[in-house]
C-alpha cells in the first residue's frame, strides 16, 4: 500500500511538500507540524527547521479568518490527520523486514 492510499494523504503529503519548500502556514503543513513526532516515528521525513511553535493555534486562527464553520472544520481536519497517522503507524509496524516473511 502506498502512502497515497492512506486516509487523509491528500492533505498530509501536500503538507510535507509544503514544509520541504518552506511554506509553513498552509493547512497541510500545519497539520504535519501538529503530528510531527508521530509522523517521524512512523518513518516520514518531517523537516524540523520550519516548524512553528503552536501549530494548533495557528491552524485554528487561519480557519477562523477563512470559514464560518472553523470549529467543525478544525475538528474534521484533526480527525483526518489522526486517521492518516493511525494508518501510517500500522503500515510501519507491520512492514516486512528485509529477509523475513
Amino acid at each position: 500500500m502506498s502512502l497515497d492510499e492512506l486516509p487523509g494523504a491528500e492533505l498530509i503529503l501536500r503538507g510535507l511538500d509544503d514544509l520541504h519548500n518552506g511554506e509553513t502556514h498552509t493547512i497541510g503543513s500545519l497539520l504535519v507540524m501538529i503530528a510531527a513526532t508521530r509522523l517521524t516515528e512512523a518513518g516520514l521525513d518531517v523537516p524540523s527547521y520550519h516548524l512553528v511553535p503552536e501549530p494548533e493555534l495557528t491552524l485554528y486562527a487561519r480557519l477562523i479568518d477563512e470559514r464560518d464553520d472553523a470549529y467543525l472544520y478544525y475538528n474534521a481536519l484533526l480527525n483526518r490527520l489522526n486517521s492518516f497517522c493511525n494508518a501510517l503507524e500500522l503500515r510501519h509496524k507491520y512492514k516486512p523486514s528485509n529477509g523475513t516473511r
